[in-house]
């Protein structure tokens, strides 16, 4: 693909979402969903009317949706506690296949699945058009305070970072002939991720004592 590649969560663009100031996004993204979450969970056909905006605005980003497919992975959590609900839940019970399931834990399953899928979207987008200093900038701008950006920007640099060591570790094992997605490679993909922890870990010990011996103090921001 010329002229854009792809990053963690940045798509490199040049679409009109890619010039926009990120303080102006993160304000809009903050407005858009609280508007989403006060849809009452009833109306769940008033929620193709931002579905409808968040399709519009991905279209417009450029940011194709092989990009943004993938890492709707992170809404899992999110889908598991809504196929929970419908068991779970009390009220009139209706059938589904067979299955005895609560009417009312539908109805929230579903508004809470419809919100959830939304705002992963909108937010996907905005991190797909943002760069990381980007939003660490847009953040400055809205005077967030500096210890939040500061923790921000070191989450965002060393997830990066951490990605790209497991990216490695991939396909290092790969180049073995081990699949991580096939069951009797679990074991050695288990080992991979423990050892990606330890270097994480030990990572941060590293940059926490060199931020002190530049005397960085937790209450100190300058």
């Amino acid at each position: 693909m010329s002229g854009a590649h792809s990053h963690l969560w940045h798509h490199h663009g040049h679409g009109p979402l890619h010039r926009a100031p990120a303080h102006l996004k993160l304000v809009a993204l903050i407005g858009f969903m609280l508007a989403v979450v006060a849809i009452p969970r009833d109306a769940l056909a008033w929620h193709a009317v931002p579905a409808a905006v968040v399709a519009v605005v991905v279209a417009v980003s450029g940011v194709p949706l092989r990009h943004l497919a993938p890492r709707m992975l992170v809404e899992t959590p999110f889908v598991v506690f809504a196929l929970l609900v419908p068991f779970v839940a009390t009220g009139p019970r209706v059938d589904v296949l067979g299955v005895p399931l609560s009417e009312p834990g539908l109805v929230a399953a579903g508004a809470f699945l419809a919100k959830a899928t939304i705002g992963v979207v909108a937010s996907l987008t905005v991190a797909s058009t943002t760069t990381a200093q980007q939003l660490v900038d847009g953040l400055t701008r809205l005077r967030v305070p500096a210890l939040l950006v500061q923790i921000t920007g070191f989450m965002l640099r060393y997830l990066e970072v951490v990605t790209g060591d497991m990216g490695r570790m991939t396909v290092a094992m790969r180049a073995r002939g081990l699949e991580p997605r096939r069951p009797r490679h679990w074991p050695v993909l288990a080992r991979s991720l423990g050892s990606l922890f330890i270097r994480s870990y030990e990572r941060g010990e590293r940059v926490h004592l060199a931020m002190l011996a530049r005397g960085h103090t937790t209450g100190r921001t300058g």
